[in-house]
């Protein structure tokens, strides 16, 4: 299919423009997927795709250009800074945060995505799953198979992708209302999953409405939403690629990455969500199971039942991994009070 340029296919009546908002950051491994796919949708309404970099030294800038894309500089670096750089640029009603390291599945997902934003009480919505895919790296499946990429947040039941080992989106208890292509869900404050990513969408006006601050930590904005009253949101039966990484190294990084950055906004004072308080029996049956190995081996061997996947077993060394380096990254940050560099950072 020719590839869209923003702004040059005429909108139709009730397809509201979207601007889809994509960090990135020495991002040439995953962004020409990641770009074809967004390109190709087959979309009456007007989008546009703003690429937020952060200082890419490799090849991303040359690549974005081939497409048209708008370009804005992120002084800040992070994916975070990126997407609220993004959205003060975006011109559509309907914001759209994909990562570089993402893909959309089908010609026909941006159409299912905002669908439901034709019901003016729906805030955002977002994907159901992860698509598992056979071709991928062991840890972009296991992560696709387990519905999350910090196994921590099976334990405690704060996920938002359907998780084949509970058979559910969340774990939090929450029961969306059938809408036929997708969940319409009403969150209430201290029971909010972890939305907000790979393939969030939301009203722009609604995220006006709120102070985002210089960084878009997603699952904090969604908190501020739902406080301030704007609660409802569409769990879309749509999938999306996640290219996680392909092996522990890049797992184990990006863990380390995940504890060092929550803890140095944490003391700053612009993380809003309560991770701190919130899970600790099942933080604590995180740990017993992970020492002892067995009941892990266990959950591994129980997923690999019920979809057989060799990338089940990643579940076992993500585990070691995850309870190492958020140990040593809850120690470090009494000594160390700086923000996780992304001089050396590169995209998988």
């Amino acid at each position: 299919m020719e590839k869209k340029q923003k702004g040059v296919h005429n909108r139709k009546e009730g397809f509201p423009s979207v601007s889809f908002v994509i960090p990135t950051l020495n991002s040439e491994n995953t962004i020409r997927s990641c770009l074809d796919s967004v390109f190709s949708q087959d979309y009456e309404g007007d989008f546009e795709v703003i690429i937020s970099d952060g200082g890419s030294q490799d090849k991303t800038l040359s690549i974005v250009r081939e497409f048209g894309c708008r370009i804005v500089e992120n002084p800040l670096h992070t994916g975070e800074a990126g997407k609220a750089r993004g959205i003060i640029e975006a011109k559509g009603e309907i914001i759209g945060f994909v990562d570089s390291d993402n893909i959309l599945p089908d010609e026909n997902w941006l159409e299912k995505m905002v669908m439901p934003f034709s019901d003016p009480s729906v805030v955002g919505s977002e994907p159901l799953f992860y698509e598992h895919r056979k071709k991928d790296a062991v840890l972009t499946r296991y992560c696709a198979l387990l519905g999350m990429n910090d196994p921590l947040c099976y334990f405690i039941g704060n996920y938002d992708r359907i998780c084949l080992l509970s058979e559910n989106w969340n774990g939090l208890g929450i029961i969306g209302k059938d809408k036929g292509n997708y969940l319409e869900v009403d969150l209430e404050p201290g029971k909010i999953p972890t939305m907000g990513a790979n393939g969030f969408f939301v009203r722009k006006e609604s995220l006006e409405s709120i102070d985002i601050g210089e960084r878009f930590f997603d699952i904090d904005v969604v908190c501020g939403l739902v406080a301030s009253g704007l609660n409802r949101f569409a769990k879309v039966r749509v999938g999306i690629v996640h290219l996680y990484g392909k092996g522990l190294i890049t797992f184990s990084k990006k863990q380390l990455r995940r504890v060092r950055d929550y803890y140095f906004h944490r003391e700053s004072g612009a993380r809003r969500y309560p991770w701190q308080s919130m899970g600790m029996r099942g933080i604590s049956r995180f740990i017993v199971y992970t020492v002892l190995i067995f009941p892990i081996v266990f959950q591994a061997v129980r997923g690999y039942l019920k979809k057989p996947d060799i990338a089940w077993f990643f579940h076992i060394p993500a585990c070691i991994a995850t309870l190492f380096t958020y140990s040593y990254g809850t120690v470090e940050h009494f000594f160390r009070k700086k923000e996780q560099s992304r001089a050396r950072w590169k995209q998988m």
